[in-house]
């Protein structure tokens, strides 16, 4: 047998070309999502980033009301949607500290669950082929090999050569189920390692703000002062 796509295909069986079949689509998917995913996390690397750099002069002042009636557009990442939901939660809270921190807290905790959520969608896709495109890939190669041994068993011939065709027509589906694992698994480990990088990097941000909101209430502070 030749080891090329053509003679491969005209060399398999129906059952080895249905696992194929199946093979495929999960790699298509994988790969879908995989340049999906890419273009979303560089997309809101980037717009985080100009959000940090023209929110970050404000805070740095210390000027919250300013912050909060600021609006720097809807591409302004996941880092700028957590920090403005926390600026909303300062905006409308009273004018009590510790309502007024505790209340900031929580926005941005549950804005930072969503983001992180969202960062993680469609890398279950990734795991999910990963974790089953072997198996499926070996459950071709099984079949396959008892088909072999049927056929020998009704030749009635023994011997390697009487099943050598049938075991490496078999071993085709194992192939294509490593092939498209290998890089759904790396995919997935280099993404979520990227998702796990962004939890931190939100993490400290939101407790950076934290700070400036504690600290801004501290110093006099009041509704007054941030509801316009």
């Amino acid at each position: 047998m030749h080891f090329t796509l053509s003679e491969i295909w005209a060399q398999t069986g129906l059952f080895a070309r249905l696992i194929i079949i199946t093979l495929a689509i999960m790699s298509v998917s994988s790969l879908v999502v995989m340049a999906e995913r890419i273009f979303v996390f560089r997309k809101t690397r980037s717009d985080s980033r100009n959000f940090a750099s023209k929110m970050g002069a404000i805070l740095a002042k210390g000027d919250l009301t300013t912050a909060a009636n600021t609006n720097l557009g809807k591409d302004v990442g996941h880092l700028g949607r957590v920090i403005n939901s926390g600026l909303t939660a300062y905006r409308i809270s009273p004018g009590n500290k510790e309502v007024a921190v505790e209340s900031v807290a929580r926005a941005l905790e549950r804005q930072a669950q969503r983001e992180v959520q969202s960062l993680k969608r469609g890398l279950g896709v990734l795991a999910t082929v990963g974790s089953t495109a072997p198996f499926v890939g070996l459950l071709g190669t099984t079949m396959g090999i008892i088909n072999a041994f049927s056929m020998m068993a009704e030749s009635g011939a023994g011997g390697l050569g009487t099943i050598s065709g049938g075991i490496s027509e078999a071993l085709i589906t194992t192939a294509f189920g490593l092939l498209v694992a290998i890089p759904a698994v790396m995919a997935y480990n280099f993404l979520q390692g990227w998702v796990d990088a962004r939890a931190v990097d939100i993490s400290e941000s939101s407790n950076e703000f934290l700070d400036v909101v504690a600290r801004h209430m501290a110093g006099g502070g009041t509704q007054s002062s941030h509801a316009a």
